[in-house]
């Protein structure tokens, strides 16, 4: 039985526990010579659900409502929480870099075959011991050569998975963005194995620009087919040895940047030099300003920044075809620009070797670099979404806060009546009307509204965006609004900037309200910035009257005690200028105009 989870998750706080990285992943099964790879079946079926949460995840079906006794596919958190989970039961085996566990997937890699047979008792044993089960159809055990998290691999290479590709071979040209999406997506995956992708891929991304229509043209069509080839075709890429020394060709042009990890290797007694890694993006619109030398720095900045896990500590060679970027470590008086980047490669000094390439001969990167991939500049695979029907979900509630002001807000719910009140009632099944009766006016109103839940023993308000925020006590306030408005990570944000920031991460009743007085009071945004409003006018003295009752001042007291036979509520308060004689009148607070005109005439 399958769930739609879609509404749960847009109101599920998220785990922000950390999934690896497959490169990552991947660069450690090199050398070795065994290979063995497990799969936990049906992985989130192995976590058992609190008695809480089971209420959350009911599905309704012809024959009765049911509710999930075990993880359900298809939650926002199961797989960062079914990660730290894996992470938990093996953290030695982790530690030691012989095991590898990407979700429900386990890797094993040795060098000798009895270093194997002794690692794979160990963690089976552990595995044994949590009552894990595993799915014996996708187990291998021992081999040299196998496939794993989507490629094939081995001690030597990296290649495709060719049953992956195949069908893709069939695949017709999409019909329209979203068959676009998913075809860009798929091959995204495997874009390191492809030379010139960016080149390749182009023409579908410009698809995805702002108010373009879809239409398969002759170029893209072109693209499509010449992307499904290369899928099938993809060359292996050699895999890491880190006793050996790296080539890193980099090339910038006025489009982009490119740069591939190469490497010379021993294969069949013969040295044989390979790819390792492409890598390409398009230039931000502040960098096409550059200058052609400050272009070839920023290139290598940028690519030792993405391949610094496999570069750092190792010796590398760096070849290029501008003079510029050779004599930057040198440089006595460099720019901003060059400055920042000298130091960034500093830290490569004595591992790195710059060398200059004419640019006739150095190819390698050319394609990359003038072709760019449209695509986000920290995410290889990205491809762009349509706009999504669901609401959004903004933010992370007060968590977004730093953890020290966090546990101070959190342990102030004690102290605030209200707060207290609020986490009694969110932990009781049924309401206490006597509680609720000694919420203030504002808290009950907004108790009302059922927006509130608790979590790790705080207290969160959904708004009708959808974001989750902290509900915040009195106390705490202006602790909070120092850190949205005046910490360096803020600078002293503007009224709504700072409103903004807020919003993402606490709530109070008429927060909006204090935000607003918190800005205008602050002495350093008042001496700072220049008043561009209209200027205060002279004051005028007022008129004296000549005689009494002329001139009137009036008034109103609310929130009396009721009295009189009428159970007034309110006083009206009538002062004479001329004669200061005061008159009160009993009113109520609801009275009309009319009511409140008739009062004054009748007295």
């Amino acid at each position: 039985m399958v769930g739609d989870f879609r509404a749960l998750n847009t109101y599920t706080v998220p785990d922000r526990y950390p999934i690896p990285k497959i490169q990552i992943s991947l660069t450690q099964i090199s050398q070795a010579v065994y290979i063995t790879t497990m799969d936990s079946l049906k992985g989130f079926h192995q976590n058992v659900v609190t008695p809480r949460s089971r209420k959350y995840l009911r599905s309704i079906v012809h024959c009765g409502v049911y509710e999930y006794l075990r993880m359900p596919f298809g939650i926002k958190s199961a797989p960062s929480h079914f990660q730290r989970m894996m992470n938990e039961i093996f953290p030695e085996e982790l530690s030691e870099g012989w095991l590898i566990i990407y979700t429900d997937d386990i890797i094993v890699c040795s060098k000798t075959w009895k270093e194997h047979m002794y690692i794979l008792s160990r963690g089976l044993t552990k595995i044994q011991s949590v009552n894990m089960k595993i799915s014996l159809k996708k187990c291998h055990f021992g081999f040299k050569e196998l496939k794993a998290l989507g490629h094939i691999v081995s001690g030597l290479s990296l290649g495709i998975d060719k049953t992956k590709v195949a069908a893709v071979l069939l695949k017709p040209v999409p019909h329209n963005k979203k068959e676009i999406q998913s075809f860009l997506g798929f091959s995204g995956y495997y874009r390191q194995h492809i030379k010139d992708f960016a080149s390749i891929a182009t023409p579908l991304h410009r698809l995805f620009d702002k108010d373009t229509v879809f239409d398969m043209t002759v170029d893209r069509v072109k693209a499509f087919e010449s992307l499904r080839e290369a899928l099938t075709t993809a060359p292996l890429l050699l895999m890491l040895d880190f006793k050996l020394p790296f080539k890193l060709y980099i090339d910038a042009s006025g489009d982009g940047l490119g740069a591939a990890l190469h490497q010379i290797q021993i294969i069949n007694d013969k040295p044989v030099e390979g790819p390792i890694f492409f890598i390409s993006r398009k230039i931000k619109p502040t960098e096409a300003r550059y200058w052609e030398s400050e272009m070839e720095c920023l290139c290598l900045v940028w690519a030792l920044e993405k391949l610094k896990y496999i570069l750092e500590g190792c010796r590398f060679e760096v070849i290029t075809d501008c003079t510029s970027v050779k004599s930057l470590l040198n440089m006595k008086t460099p720019n901003r620009h060059l400055l920042r980047w000298q130091i960034a490669i500093n830290e490569y000094r004595g591992n790195i070797t710059i060398v200059h390439k004419d640019g006739n001969i150095h190819k390698n990167e050319d394609g990359l670099s003038r072709w760019p991939l449209t695509n986000n500049i920290d995410n290889p695979a990205y491809v762009p979404e349509e706009a999504s029907p669901q609401m959004p979900m903004e933010g992370i509630s007060g968590r977004d806060l730093n953890t020290t002001l966090f546990e101070e807000v959190r342990h102030s719910y004690t102290l605030d009546k209200n707060c207290s009140i609020f986490f009694q009632l969110l932990n009781i099944d049924c309401k206490d009307n006597s509680l609720i009766n000694a919420l203030d006016e504002v808290w009950k109103k907004s108790y009302d509204e059922g927006r509130f839940h608790v979590l790790d023993v705080t207290t969160y308000h959904r708004t009708k965006h959808t974001c989750v925020m902290m509900v915040v006590d009195r106390s705490s306030i202006n602790l909070v609004l120092k850190e949205c408005h005046e910490s360096p990570f803020s600078g002293h944000l503007s009224e709504d900037r700072t409103r903004e920031k807020a919003k993402t991460c606490i709530w109070w009743p008429m927060w909006q309200k204090y935000v607003s007085e918190y800005c205008k009071t602050c002495d350093r945004c008042q001496n700072a910035n220049k008043s561009t409003g209209k200027k205060l006018g002279n004051m005028i003295k007022i008129q004296e009257p000549s005689r009494p009752w002329e001139i009137v001042h009036m008034d109103w007291v609310s929130g009396l005690p009721p009295g009189g036979d009428r159970s007034y509520n309110s006083s009206l308060v009538m002062v004479d200028r001329f004669s200061k004689t005061p008159i009160f009148l009993p009113c109520h607070k609801d009275d009309a105009a009319m009511d409140t005109a008739l009062l004054i005439l009748n007295r």
